[in-house]
């Protein structure tokens, strides 16, 4: 920082910068750390709020941090700008070489810029403000368990903290409830480079060292590396150049960093079982006898491309009746023209009423993924799921409360609610609590699908066992290599591709920015069939009224994974006629 444009901390008020705060975590957490210090040295003490294993840090740390800021916007009373020196002790050592640090500037208000990311290195922080264990204390630990004097099952590898809850997913060790809730928010977490915005082991790190393999989009943090590998550990991978993570190397054991077997199980079970709260089991229907079978009535919100009812004719499903809410009008014309005007669409979702529901009525399954923009942690000004188009969830809640079947109708009822799986805790918690079910994650094996959505549904299951067990099996005509899905003469550089999103930039891969297709000796991104066929739609599906690549791009990136649908609705053959 340069030292001109420092401020004396009794100029809070004019220079904090409360957008940026709202924005950028490592803001939030320097005025967190800073008044801290300054509330210590006016002996300005807040009230605590009572904590242990189950409680949220991040929240006790926010309802602090709003207390402190309240306190410095109103001048530090009651002692004042005064009370904010540093005690002797402190200040004389800096006095004596920088004399100048303590002359007040005359300087204009200052607000930080965003840090700038740079090649191997990420200068962000956790998502939240958290108080962090001292990092000397996890070094100490860490020490002892080297020594054989500890099981390096008894701390959390992520933090230090000895309050251990569960085991790490990916390598040998434990971990905090804490750090568990960070994992469950940023382990899905990607920027712009394709990477993971956080460490693997710890989910935070201010620099981060990131995997060559091109198939692979994992960091670790310096200060794990160090730690867990051996010193210098960091400084050699820097060096070794494609550097292979820890994730993809053959061997397995780096010093205590040691990967788990099985990994892929243990973090698809540390997905499914992550739930707060307990609810009754749905009720599950026996299939009904194929002579009393009759064809399916849909209510589909946010239907985007109309991925629900080409899926339910893939699998060979009659619909009677198929109700679409959707506002995109490319997304419109697509399913209109795919599907020969049989579906009937009714606009904006917030417009329809009960009556439309029990006019249209009644409906065997309901499905919608509303909007994920302010609900995925990636989006740093999100508004969450009670503001902005975080709200639409409880469109869809309050119009499947509407289509349920009313008590004494027996008849078989299913739904389906997808959305971001890198969405904050409290939001997760709450929708599960207004559709009074968990999560599941569809997570699939290798090989699989060229690109997925990593996201979150909340289903009846579909229906005779639960969705997370339900092993997902790739058919014949799945295309489960990159190189499947291209156009005769074109070579794929990668094997899969990473998650496909409206951002032009998103079809770009590694760290490299590297494009995924070579032709003519050219590299090249891929084409809009090619991305079809990635997501499994039949070539040519978006490719109507002259729309653009971009525009095409964008219903694909907003769209279903067709195989992963098909996956969950191929029960309901059980319940409802078939040709």
């Amino acid at each position: 920082v340069c030292v001109e444009k420092l401020l004396p901390l009794s100029s809070f008020a004019s220079a904090f910068h409360q957008a940026t705060y709202n924005k950028q975590p490592m803001y939030r957490k320097a005025i967190y750390e800073v008044l801290q210090v300054a509330s210590s040295r006016a002996g300005k003490i807040f009230p605590a709020c009572p904590e242990n294993d189950e409680t949220d840090t991040s929240k006790v740390v926010e309802i602090q941090n709003k207390q402190m800021i309240e306190w410095a916007l109103g001048g530090f009373q009651p002692s004042g700008p005064k009370g904010l020196e540093p005690p002797e002790e402190e200040r004389n050592p800096y006095k004596e070489v920088y004399t100048e640090m303590w002359v007040e500037p005359e300087a204009a208000a200052y607000a930080p810029p965003p840090p700038a990311k740079k090649p191997r290195k990420s200068t962000t922080e956790k998502p939240k403000v958290k108080e962090i264990i001292d990092e000397r204390t996890r070094e100490r630990l860490v020490y002892e368990v080297r020594q054989k004097c500890r099981n390096i099952e008894d701390i959390c590898i992520s933090c230090g903290s000895l309050n251990v809850t569960l085991e790490h997913p990916l390598f040998i060790g434990g971990m905090c409830q804490n750090c568990k809730n960070c994992f469950l928010e940023c382990a899905y977490q990607y920027d712009d480079d394709g990477y993971q915005s956080y460490c693997t082991i710890c989910c935070g790190g201010r620099e981060v060292l990131m995997c060559g393999n091109n198939n692979c989009c994992r960091c670790f943090c310096v200060e794990c590396v160090d730690l867990l590998v051996g010193p210098g550990a960091a400084q050699a991978a820097i060096k070794e150049d494609p550097w292979n993570c820890y994730m993809c190397g053959h061997k397995g054991v780096y010093g205590l960093l040691r990967r788990r077997e099985d990994w892929p199980s243990r973090l698809q079970m540390f997905f499914a079982n992550n739930h707060d709260q307990e609810f009754d089991p749905p009720k599950v229907y026996p299939p009904v006898p194929a002579e009393k079978r009759k064809p399916i009535r849909v209510l589909s919100l946010f239907d985007g491309i109309a991925t629900g009812l080409l899926v339910l004719k893939d699998l060979g499903i009659q619909v009677d009746r198929y109700i679409a809410s959707e506002v995109c009008e490319d997304s419109i014309t697509v399913g209109m023209v795919r599907h020969q005007g049989k579906i009937m669409y009714v606009g904006d979702v917030r417009n329809v009423t009960q009556k439309h529901i029990q006019e249209w009525g009644p409906f065997d399954l309901v499905i919608g993924g509303s909007p994920c923009n302010d609900l995925s942690i990636v989006n740093p000004a999100r508004k969450g799921l009670y503001e902005g188009t975080g709200r639409l969830f409880f469109e869809f809640y309050r119009l499947l409360h509407e289509a349920r079947p009313k008590e004494g109708d027996d008849r078989p009822f299913f739904w389906l609610f997808e959305n971001v799986v890198a969405m904050g805790v409290s939001d997760k918690r709450d929708i599960s609590r207004f559709l009074e079910a968990n999560p599941a994650l569809p997570v699939l094996p290798k090989p699989q699908r060229a690109a997925l959505h990593p996201s979150h549904c909340h289903a009846h299951p579909m229906p005779t066992k639960p969705l997370s067990s339900r092993p997902l099996a790739s058919t014949v005509n799945d295309k489960l290599e990159l190189q499947e899905c291209l156009e005769h003469g074109r070579i794929a550089k990668f094997s899969k591709v990473r998650t496909i999103t409206t951002r032009s930039n998103s079809i770009k891969q590694g760290k490299d920015q590297h494009f995924p297709v070579f032709m003519n000796e050219k590299e090249d991104i891929l084409w809009c069939t090619e991305m079809e066929r990635v997501f499994g739609f039949p070539v040519h599906y978006t490719d109507v009224s002259n729309m653009s690549r971009l525009a095409r791009q964008r219903l694909l990136g907003r769209s279903w994974s067709v195989p992963v649908i098909r996956h969950l609705f191929a029960p309901l053959k059980e319940y409802f006629a078939c040709v």
